[in-house]
Formats: C-alpha cells, sequence, structure tokens
C-alpha cells in the first residue's frame, strides 16, 4: 500500500520505518520537498521510502497520517490540498498542544470541538479517524512495549474508514479487541483532553513506556 505520513518529526519518522518494514511504499510529508529530515530518513530506510512535500506526499498516498503538530495541522493539511486528500482515509495521530508558554501545555481547542472535528470539517471529503494519539510513537509500533492487553482509542464517522484502521493498527501489532471505538469523530474530545493527564504520568514516572487498560465486570 502507499502510504502518506504528512510531519518529519519523530513519530511520523517512527511511524513511517515501521511502515516501510512491513512492506509498504511510505512518503513522508513536509513543508518543502527539500527537507533535510525527511530527506535522510527516506535515505536510511531503503527503496520503499521517500520524500517530498504534503502535497506530493498526500498525492502519492492511498491513506494518509497526519503526524504533524496539532497547532499547524490544518494549515499542513491545506498545503497537502483538498482534493489529494478526497476519498482517502485520513488518520489524525495529531494533538493540539500549545507549549508557547512552557510546560505543561494547554489545549488549542478543547470541551466543545477538537481538532479531529476542525480536521472533518475542513476537508469533509476525507474519511477522518483520530487514532494512535494517546500512546508514545514507540508504543504505537511495539505495543509489548508494555505489558498486557493495554488498549487503543478510535473514533469517526465512516465505518469503512474505521474498519481500514483497524486492519492497518493491526499491521502495527494491536489486535481488534484491544481497540476500543468510540463512535463518532466528536469522541476525539476526550481523546485529545487526555494528554495533559498523560504528560502529568509520563514527567512522574520518568519515561512514556506506559498505557492505559480497561478493567470492567
Amino acid at each position: 500500500m502507499r502510504i502518506a505520513v504528512l510531519g518529519t518529526g519523530v513519530v511520523g519518522r517512527t511511524l513511517g520505518s515501521r511502515l516501510v518494514e512491513l512492506g509498504h511504499q511510505v512518503r513522508l510529508g513536509s513543508r518543502s520537498a527539500g527537507n533535510a529530515s525527511a530527506a535522510e530518513w527516506a535515505a536510511a530506510d531503503g527503496a520503499e521510502a521517500s520524500a517530498g512535500d504534503f502535497a506530493d506526499a498526500a498525492a502519492f498516498g492511498e491513506v494518509v497520517l497526519n503526524c504533524t503538530s496539532g497547532t499547524a495541522s490544518l494549515e499542513a493539511l491545506e498545503a497537502a490540498g483538498a482534493a489529494n486528500l478526497a476519498g482517502k482515509l485520513l488518520i489524525d495521530v495529531a494533538n493540539p498542544l500549545d507549549f508557547s508558554q512552557g510546560f505543561p501545555p494547554t489545549l488549542t481547542v478543547c470541551n466543545t470541538d477538537s481538532l479531529g472535528e476542525q480536521i472533518q470539517r475542513a476537508f469533509p471529503e476525507a474519511r477522518v479517524v483520530k487514532a494512535l494519539n494517546t500512546i508514545n510513537c514507540a508504543v504505537m509500533v511495539d505495543p509489548d512495549r508494555v505489558p498486557g492487553d493495554h488498549v487503543l482509542f478510535m473514533c469517526g464517522d465512516d465505518l469503512d474508514a474505521k474498519r481500514e484502521t483497524l486492519s492497518l493498527l493491526g499491521e502495527l501489532g494491536w489486535p481488534a479487541e484491544r481497540v476500543v471505538d468510540l463512535g463518532d469523530i466528536g469522541g476525539a474530545r476526550g481523546m485529545e483532553m487526555y494528554l495533559p493527564l498523560w504528560l502529568r504520568i509520563m514527567v512522574g514516572r520518568g519515561n512514556a513506556d506506559f498505557n492505559v487498560r480497561l478493567a470492567h465486570g
């Protein structure tokens, strides 16, 4: 499968590398086609890895992963182009965290809206699924870093898009029974608002190798 990963930070590069290992063709997208980080990643990850600007990557991908900074995601996706996103599964991994005033960050959107919903409204022809945003990128691609039946959350309006997301998550090591569907894209509010707690836990533990498990009767 051809997959576009938008964003050249550690999340995008980590997911991109694992997807290449799994046999996918991956294009890492950035603001400019000559981005040094993207070019270095592509050179290191072999023939199935390539780099381009946001629009080039989005046009290339059959599936698009938004791994950009949440404060810049809408701008990045606008650069990618609505026509290049139309009809495609768009997995939103980003979080609307604003570190401009230091730590702890604030959320640029919360309570009555979410970044996931904003993306779906801005690109109504894309099939947006929020997923993978509640864990560290190392755990995204290697769930066994955390023992036990810990879970992922996802949400989105399109049932077929969520089924496609489940398939891709399965390749990353997340069986369907450990993926909790929170319903429509409005579920992104809770998923994103969990991040301030996640950050506090990370600081308290001193590492990011943790996740949540649902215990119920």
